[in-house]
């Protein structure tokens, strides 16, 4: 079975984790290890395993064998047998070498994987649709490929007794039957990355066509993001009066999904669920799920909801931002909106905290309703009634923005130049995005 496969045989349902955390000095994280480790845990539940211990250790840079020290890995494979562990997880991602290594060292009933491969097993069990299940897969291939070789690391140690039974592929002589069957299965796995990538592209050109529809329509699109389990399904529900599955636990829902919401003075906009956030979020499902963020890069407006109950809410907001700044959607209209403010102890610290963050933030809660009415006023005023000062540089073929901006915008400078029109003036915020990649960057 792959390494980024967690086992769920029907022998033992249940397996039991246990966790390793590193601290690197010279690499501070948003949140400290124990914290990191506490959501390592989290995540450890919802992909149905039962963490039995944890330990962690403070370098000042992870070891070039066996990522965390050797005198620390003799503890982690006795405290693993002390407490019958089926599977160890790192809460950092290791290098093939590294994997390797480690196994080696704590032997062949232990299997060891990350953070990163306990992530995308949880995303292979959340997704629902045609698209999501393509997309994690491709994020499964291109994390098991580099790491092939420590799968069939026991079979590549039989020598050279094997050799001459082995024979030969695309006309190279290989050493044993292990080394064989590593270079099928990295062909067989390229060969299944390049038909998902073709498939994703597929949608992704439809996922284009659809955007283009929408954009003509003049129906403002926007994306609700965040932290996972911050409540942004449950957000969407009360803003649409919509049944999307919710529940309290990581990852609860994946596929972005979007409803249709009245706002007042009769407005109407289309809401985006989109997948949550999280620290370490790993790089090869965020190039996979391409399609899907440019939900996000596309969007009118953004609402990051945050958990104003978490203990850990600005480290998490951070967080956030710095994914979308990752995607590049940073630059965006976003208003703040702290969620499950009923369950606030001392509202006024989360309004104290709304304060210091942003003067476009919200306090609500999507359970109890409390706050909806003002966000949805705080939505319609920056799409519809707010003006954003913009200076574009707009090619001749681009008529339609040109027509949008004299309709729709306030101008106070035209000046047209041998292939384009230069336009300074205001535009509605939910025109933003649409002329973004044609504005000038004001020194």
């Amino acid at each position: 079975m792959a390494d980024n496969e967690i086992l769920r045989s029907t022998e033992n349902p249940i397996e039991r984790a246990f966790l390793v955390g590193v601290e690197l000095r010279t690499e501070p994280g948003l949140l400290s290890v124990a914290d990191s480790l506490d959501e390592l845990s989290l995540l450890s539940e919802t992909a149905g395993l039962k963490v039995v211990g944890e330990v962690s250790q403070k370098l000042d840079k992870p070891n070039v064998a066996t990522f965390i020290g050797r005198g620390k890995l003799a503890e982690v494979k006795a405290l693993a047998e002390e407490t019958l562990t089926n599977v160890v997880i790192f809460d950092n991602e290791l290098s093939p070498r590294h994997l390797r290594e480690i196994s080696k060292a704590l032997g062949n009933n232990l299997r060891v994987i990350d953070r990163t491969a306990l992530i995308l097993d949880i995303f292979a069990q959340h997704a629902v649709t045609h698209e999501g299940r393509l997309q994690v897969e491709l994020a499964q291939q291109e994390y098991r490929l580099p790491r092939l070789s420590h799968a069939w690391g026991h079979l590549e140690r039989q020598g050279a007794g094997a050799a001459g039974r082995t024979g030969a592929v695309g006309g190279v002589g290989l050493r044993g039957p292990g080394e064989t069957q590593l270079e099928v299965d990295k062909r067989e796995i390229r060969k299944r990355i390049a038909f998902l990538k073709k498939q994703i592209a597929k949608i992704s050109d439809h996922r284009s066509h659809y955007r283009v529809q929408r954009k003509r329509s003049q129906i403002p699109v926007i994306a609700i993001v965040g932290y996972t389990n911050a409540g942004k399904s449950t957000l969407l529900n009360q803003l649409a009066n919509a049944d999307i599955y919710t529940a309290d636990q990581l990852f609860a829902t994946l596929d972005p999904t979007t409803r249709r919401v009245r706002l007042p003075g009769n407005h109407v906009g289309l809401f985006t669920d989109t997948v949550g956030f999280i620290q370490k979020l790993p790089t090869q499902l965020i190039a996979a799920c391409k399609s899907t963020l440019e939900e996000i890069n596309e969007a009118d407006l953004l609402l990051h909801v945050i958990d104003a109950s978490h203990f850990n809410a600005v480290a998490q907001f951070e967080s956030v931002k710095d994914t979308l700044n990752e995607i590049q959607a940073d630059n965006i209209p976003m208003l703040n909106v702290f969620n499950k403010s009923d369950l606030l102890e001392d509202p006024e610290e989360a309004r104290q905290l709304l304060a210091e963050t942003d003067s476009d933030a919200y306090l609500v809660s999507a359970r109890t309703r409390e706050g909806i009415e003002a966000l949805k006023r705080g939505i319609m005023e920056v799409l519809f009634e707010r003006m954003v000062p913009i200076t574009v540089r707009l090619p001749f073929k681009q008529g339609a923005l040109i027509a949008t901006f004299h309709e729709q915008g306030i101008i106070e400078l035209v000046e047209n130049e041998q292939n384009n029109v230069l336009i300074e003036g205001s535009i509605p915020g939910r025109l933003y995005t649409r002329y973004q990649e044609f504005a000038l960057k004001v020194t």
